[in-house]
């Protein structure tokens, strides 16, 4: 039987920069402002992430910077569907039925972040200090900070192809 050796340069390591949100801002709104900031051209894309057979869409706007060889993406860390409520026939409030709203995460361990910007490169980000200033000087935008997508349990989630 031939033994297969696997070396760490045989795996490609995702080279990108992860900045989470806060802001109260629809996403529409942020976006428009971000490409007032930061010059971007950031659009809509056609189809939302979907997770767990459409249980969960987020919304997804994307950018390719040919000229700087960048890939910008700003996601909603939030989905809220209103799902039908069922109760129980037993129960007390048996007549109060109809729909409620249910929250999913993309990110779940970070849940008071409402978008994440991610930042794809083949090199290394330029001046992120300067990038996330020029988030921060949004007015909409409550704060704004850099994060480790390597200490996050849910990292594949950010995969977007």
């Amino acid at each position: 039987m031939a033994i297969h050796k696997l070396f760490e340069d045989d795996f490609e390591e995702d080279n990108y920069m992860l900045i989470a949100i806060h802001c109260s801002a629809e996403d529409y709104r942020l976006a428009y402002l971000l490409n007032s900031n930061l010059n971007l051209k950031l659009a809509r894309k056609q189809e939302d992430l979907d997770y767990n057979y459409m249980e969960a869409s987020f919304s997804i706007y994307e950018w390719n910077d040919d000229e700087n060889f960048v890939t910008w993406n700003l996601v909603a860390n939030t989905s809220r569907q209103e799902v039908e409520q069922v109760a129980s026939a037993g129960s007390l409030f048996s007549n109060q039925q109809g729909k409620r709203t249910v929250s999913k995460f993309l990110i779940p361990e970070r849940k008071k972040v409402d978008f994440f910007v991610k930042i794809s490169s083949e090199n290394q980000v330029k001046s992120p200090k300067i990038i996330l200033s020029k988030i921060n000087a949004v007015a909409e935008v409550i704060t704004a900070y850099i994060l480790d997508a390597n200490q996050l349990k849910s990292k594949n989630n950010l995969i977007f192809e």
